[in-house]
């Protein structure tokens, strides 16, 4: 056998840079380039093997200054690129790979691909225990990175070298699998990276993982296409899976042709421009007025690439059609099949056209045949629905110009009024990232982009801290894109570091940092529970109460930002806004907008619910008061069970009685 010897760090890098991705025929590196932060774990493992063979195979090392927010960086990017690439990530043994974790199950929840390489201790455990070692006194075997388990879809720890040819093809099915996709975990103990084995060159040849669209089953498609027959409010909910499969033009074509409004959840945000007269806006507790008010009367919803999560269902509340029911049109079985939905399994974009052909057969003429005394596809009630969408669409526009309108007088900006000034001067062309507080909610609502990656928020997790690390992500995977990232002034003070990462790589983005003095998300949420004010404003403690209600803890972000090398600017009102946006755009560097907001201005809900349980005994008249007002809402919560069964009619169908719930 043809043999090559090299440390198992050494092979790492070669394998990692002859991965290829591929789909649609467009071909890409799978793996282009590692995020490190070295330790004794990997220093002299991988760090030297990067340092040595970086270069020469083209696997360029990113240093970041936090290992969680390395990893937000890698998912970001490979958010960007729907899932066909990504970065690996290195930390040392311990606290270092540790970090990790947190942003591993962000990825994961999100189903988005990300290659952790944390260090391990000793295999030969001659040193035992090494520093930063957590003893077990039962299990010997056991690590701080077994934490790592439960937040990936694959882990292996790597004990002796060989094991890696039979765990990287495995590392690289999950990467690039649409379906199985997460945090992929290869523990690697920091003896092992450094020892040396005879590989077999065939290891390192190129290999192309083509990512693949699984098609639907043809029964099922006719199965799903009768019930969009029958149906008489049918509502599609796009997802994710909408983006990341490149399905907008067929999502686009089928509701259109089919007159089937389209509401969004966050990660299906973008999937159709928003001026598109098909677009009603989002849905769920971060709902618009439109688009739950479709919700509330849909007889069949079409749920395509969505988790269905609690925010998109309005925690059970936001379908209350008697007869509701639910296809489930996704790559994973698993989400297909949520809420008793009719499954049709398969990529978004080849079912949605699948469904096209079978709804466009059934009405088309056969020549020497009597047209069918049975109306086309939701015609009868057509132009009606056609013409309640509009109406829908037209008022939700104009509500959202009204909360994204500066009203002279009203003192501090409201965010509603930032994001709106933000909005227009990057004219819907720019990448907006956030994750966390109150923004998500806001900018699903009011933020307008024109294509699927105009909008990038990570709400599958909401991590505090996710979004600068994503700025850098999103523009190493679109360097020409601009990038504005919205952050609140608490979670900027969680993980603003890697501000020094993009001063050290040359990357330009716009931050603009709200500053509403603390966790006001929760900070609303706690009060509208019946909770007094506690804990969540940024206050010093009280001298006499003791309480964290003092005064407000006054922060000088603009030379925060400035100090690690960032342009910092302050805005105080519009104008201010305005031009400290336009400075940000001509600087070459990384910019810092600071803006003072109204904590109290909110953004209002549209009819949007979430689960919260609120006290249910307390001696605070407040929280009864909530507790009544909780128990009223969730007796709207609805238990959507199967209601299909073989050989049923379907929802509308003459005869038909069965209910959703």
């Amino acid at each position: 056998m043809d043999t090559i010897r090299l440390t198992v760090g050494q092979a790492l890098v070669r394998f990692l840079a002859a991965q290829w991705t591929e789909r649609d025929g467009v071909r890409r590196r799978t793996i282009p380039g590692v995020w490190a932060i070295f330790g004794h774990g990997n220093v002299a493992g991988l760090g030297q093997a990067l340092e040595e063979l970086g270069d020469e195979v083209g696997l360029p090392t990113y240093r970041a200054q936090n290992e969680q927010a390395m990893v937000h960086a890698a998912a970001a990017y490979a958010k960007h690129v729907d899932r066909l690439a990504t970065f690996a990530c290195t930390a040392s043994v311990g606290p270092g790979s540790a970090n990790m974790i947190t942003a591993a199950a962000g990825a994961t929840v999100n189903r988005l691909p990300v290659l952790l390489l944390p260090s391990d201790l000793f295999a030969n455990r001659r040193v035992d225990p090494v520093l930063q070692q957590l003893e077990h006194p039962l299990e010997h075997d056991v690590s701080v990175n077994d934490a790592f388990r439960p937040v990936s879809r694959f882990f292996t720890r790597i004990h002796r070298p060989e094991q890696l040819l039979a765990a990287l093809p495995e590392a690289m099915r999950v990467l690039t699998d649409p379906v199985d996709t997460g945090a992929v975990v290869i523990a690697l103990p920091e003896d092992v990276q450094a020892e040396a084995w005879d590989w077999p060159r065939a290891l390192f040849a190129p290999r192309t993982w083509r990512v693949r669209r699984p098609p639907p089953e043809p029964d099922a498609v006719a199965d799903v296409a009768a019930w969009l027959r029958a149906a008489r409010r049918p509502l599609i909910v796009a997802g994710g899976g909408v983006v990341y499969a490149g399905a907008s033009q067929a999502l686009a074509a089928f509701a259109e042709r089919f007159a089937v409004p389209v509401v969004e959840t966050q990660a299906g945000k973008g999937a159709l421009p928003w001026d598109h007269p098909m677009n009603l806006g989002p849905v769920g507790a971060n709902g618009g007025s439109a688009g739950n008010a479709l919700a509330r009367e849909a007889d069949l919803v079409l749920a395509v690439g969505t988790r269905l999560s609690d925010f998109t269902t309005a925690s059970m509340t936001a379908f209350q059609h008697p007869q509701v029911r639910f296809v489930g049109l996704n790559v994973a079985s698993f989400d297909a099949h949520k809420l008793g939905a009719l499954a049709l399994v398969a990529d978004a974009r080849a079912g949605l056209e699948a469904l096209h052909a079978a709804l466009s057969a059934a009405e088309a003429p056969v020549a020497g045949v009597a047209p069918p005394l049975a109306p086309p596809p939701f015609a009868g009630t057509c132009s009606a629905y056609r013409a309640e969408i509009a109406d829908l669409k037209h008022a939700w526009d104009a509500t959202v110009d009204d909360l994204r309108r500066r009203r002279p007088g009203e003192g501090p900006l409201a965010q509603a009024e930032v994001m709106g000034i933000v909005n227009d001067a990057f004219a819907d062309e720019a990448v907006v990232i956030n994750a966390a507080g109150t923004m998500p909610g806001d900018l699903l609502k009011l933020w307008r982009g024109s294509d699927p990656k105009s909008y990038h928020v990570e709400y599958g997790f909401s991590c505090m801290g996710y979004e600068i690390p994503a700025g850098i992500g999103v523009k190493l995977a679109e360097p020409a894109r601009e990038v504005v990232v919205f952050v609140g002034d608490g979670s900027y003070l969680m993980l603003n570091a890697e501000i020094v990462t993009a001063v050290a790589e040359g990357i330009a983005f716009t931050i603009v940092l709200v500053d509403n003095q603390g966790f006001q998300s929760i900070h609303g949420l706690q009060r509208s529970v019946g909770v007094g004010s506690f804990a969540n404003e940024r206050r010093a403690r009280d001298e006499e109460t003791r309480r964290l209600d003092g005064p407000v803890v006054r922060v000088d972000f603009v030379r925060h930002a400035e100090a690690m090398g960032a342009l910092a600017l302050y805005a105080a009102d519009e104008a201010g806004l305005r031009r400290a946006l336009e400075a940000a755009r001509q600087s070459k560097r990384v910019s810092v907008i600071v803006v003072p907001t109204d904590p109290e201005r909110r953004v209002p809900g549209f009819d949007g619910w979430w689960d919260v349980p609120v006290a249910e005994v307390s001696g605070s008249g407040g929280v009864r008061e909530a507790r009544g007002a909780y128990e009223a809402a969730a007796r709207r919560q609805r238990e959507y069970r199967a209601a299909h069964q073989e050989g049923s009619a379907p929802a509308g169908a003459a005869g038909d009685e069965e209910a959703a719930s």
